[in-house]
C-alpha cells in the first residue's frame, strides 16, 4: 500500500544543514497499525508529514497505492491528501465556531458532496466515535477526550486510505487515553491503517509494529504481542 525508498529531508538552518531523515525505507500494507517512536529531532515527525503528503523530500521516492507521488505537482498532491489520508494531530485543529457536526463535515467542503449527505455522513462518523449526543456542542463544549473523537471523526469523514496522528493523547489524561488508543484498536479491527507519531511506549505498544528512529533513520522494527 505503502512505499518509501531512500527518503531524504535537509532544512537549511542558517549556516547549518539538518538532516531530518537521511535514507529512509519502508513498507506499509493494508490494515497494519505502526507507530514510529523516537527522542526529539529523530525524524519521526518529518516522516509522517512525507508520508501524509504534507512536505516533500529533498530525494528519494514515495508511492501510495502504486502511484508514485512524490513528483505530482501540488494540486493533484492535495486531491491525493484529501481523498486517501486522514489527520489526527495533538491539538486536535477544531473550528472553535463550529460545533461537532460542522467540524466533521470540512473536508467534505473540497468534494462534490451535497450539503445534506455529507452532514448525514458526519452523523454517522460521530455516532461510530461515540459522540451521537454531542453534534450540537462546540469545541469549547466539549472535554479534551471529546474533541480528540470529533477530530478522530473529522479524519475518518472521507474513508480514508490510511490514517495518520501525531502524538493524538499528548494532551489527555491517562484515562482519556486508554479510551482514544481503545478507539483507534477498534477502527484497526474494522480494516482502518494506523500509523500512530509518538514518544510514549505505552502508546505505541498499541500498534502491532514499533519503529524506531535515530538521527533521521529507522534503526529497529519491533513486532509487537
Amino acid at each position: 500500500m505503502l512505499n518509501a525508498r531512500g527518503l531524504v529531508k535537509h532544512y537549511e538552518m542558517g549556516e547549518q544543514t539538518v538532516k531530518a531523515l537521511d535514507g529512509v525505507d519502508l513498507d506499509l500494507e493494508r490494515n497494519e497499525f505502526v507507530s514510529i517512536m523516537g527522542p526529539s529531532g529523530s525524524g519521526k515527525s518529518t516522516l509522517m508529514y512525507i508520508l501524509g503528503c504534507l512536505d516533500r523530500p529533498c530525494r528519494g521516492s514515495y508511492a501510495l497505492d502504486g502511484v508514485d507521488i512524490s513528483e505530482l505537482p501540488d494540486p493533484e498532491l492535495a486531491a491525493i491528501r484529501n481523498q486517501k489520508i486522514g489527520f489526527v494531530f495533538q491539538t486536535f485543529h477544531l473550528l472553535p465556531r463550529m460545533n461537532a457536526l460542522r467540524n466533521v463535515m470540512m473536508p467534505l467542503t473540497y468534494t462534490h458532496v451535497g450539503k445534506e449527505e455529507a452532514a448525514g455522513r458526519a452523523r454517522q462518523m460521530l455516532e461510530r466515535v461515540g459522540l451521537g449526543d454531542r453534534m450540537d456542542h462546540k469545541p469549547s463544549e466539549l472535554s479534551g477526550g471529546q474533541r480528540q473523537r470529533v477530530a478522530i471523526a473529522r479524519a475518518l469523514i472521507n474513508e480514508p486510505r490510511i490514517i495518520f496522528a501525531d502524538e493524538p493523547t499528548g494532551n489527555l489524561d491517562s484515562t482519556t487515553t486508554q479510551e482514544i488508543m481503545a478507539l483507534f484498536e477498534q477502527l484497526h479491527k474494522e480494516g482502518q491503517t494506523l500509523v500512530v507519531v509518538t514518544h510514549e511506549r505505552e502508546i505505541a505498544e498499541h500498534s502491532q509494529k514499533i519503529i524506531h528512529m535515530c538521527d533521521g533513520r529507522i534503526r529497529e522494527f519491533e513486532h509487537v504481542g
